[in-house]
């Protein structure tokens, strides 16, 4: 019997789009980092603790996914961050189309740096590339430690992984040596920055490290002419 695989067109029309994307936001110097992660792991935190830390330095707007309500973008806007909210309406995660249209209603020569906070999944948004300079993901404490044992392609394509809600570290059973063991062992490249967002806490190495990305990007692009 012949058998028609549905989802390889799919992902090579996402695969196209997704580098019309990357050319558009490279003309117009725009770094883009797409965050991963569960549900509850803060991601709105992170981002709104990394936009602290880094507006005096790169103008920003973020780019929300979720499969309904606008509640994220709305707190991001609250700041004085643009920001723009794509519902997927269930679908489990973003797609470059969805990055295309959203990115239409953003001034992209007025930006250096768009986060865009992916729909709260482990699986889905891994297969999906959406035009971005990096992908990086989120895990909170409160998780548990063998999320690398459970989800391990996330952690293998993420150039950083974010330990959030480290503050909580001493109320549950994480094990943050063996974490950090089977991070090294799928992504020995990926360096884990331990943070909790809504206090701060370990924020400035991890903003540190996405405006060193954002000078490498800017450094290859300038050689590049």
């Amino acid at each position: 019997m012949e058998r028609v695989d549905i989802g390889k067109p799919i992902l090579d029309r996402n695969e196209r789009l997704a580098a019309e994307n990357r050319e558009a936001f490279a003309r117009a110097g725009v770094f883009v980092l797409d965050l991963m992660a569960s549900p509850g792991a803060g991601k709105t935190s992170t981002i709104l603790a990394t936009v602290a830390a880094l507006r005096d330095r790169y103008r920003i707007a973020v780019i929300e996914g979720d499969i309904a309500s606008k509640v994220d973008s709305e707190k991001v806007k609250a700041h004085g961050i643009p920001a723009v909210q794509i519902n997927t309406g269930g679908a489990c995660h973003l797609e470059s189309e969805m990055i295309r249209r959203a990115a239409e209603a953003l001034p992209l020569d007025e930006l250096d740096l768009i986060i865009v906070e992916n729909v709260g999944n482990l699986v889905c948004p891994t297969e999906f590339d959406l035009g971005e300079d990096a992908k990086v993901m989120i895990l909170s404490v409160p998780e548990g430690h063998d999320k690398p044992y459970k989800y391990p392609n996330i952690f293998q394509i993420s150039e950083a992984v974010v330990l959030n809600k480290y503050d909580t570290m001493g109320v549950f059973d994480f094990d943050e040596e063996e974490f950090r063991s089977v991070v090294r062992s799928l992504n020995p490249a990926a360096p884990v920055f331990a943070i909790s967002a809504t206090k701060g806490d370990g924020v400035e190495a991890w903003a540190e490290w996405l405006a060193d990305r954002i000078e490498s990007a800017r450094s290859r692009a300038a050689a590049q002419g």
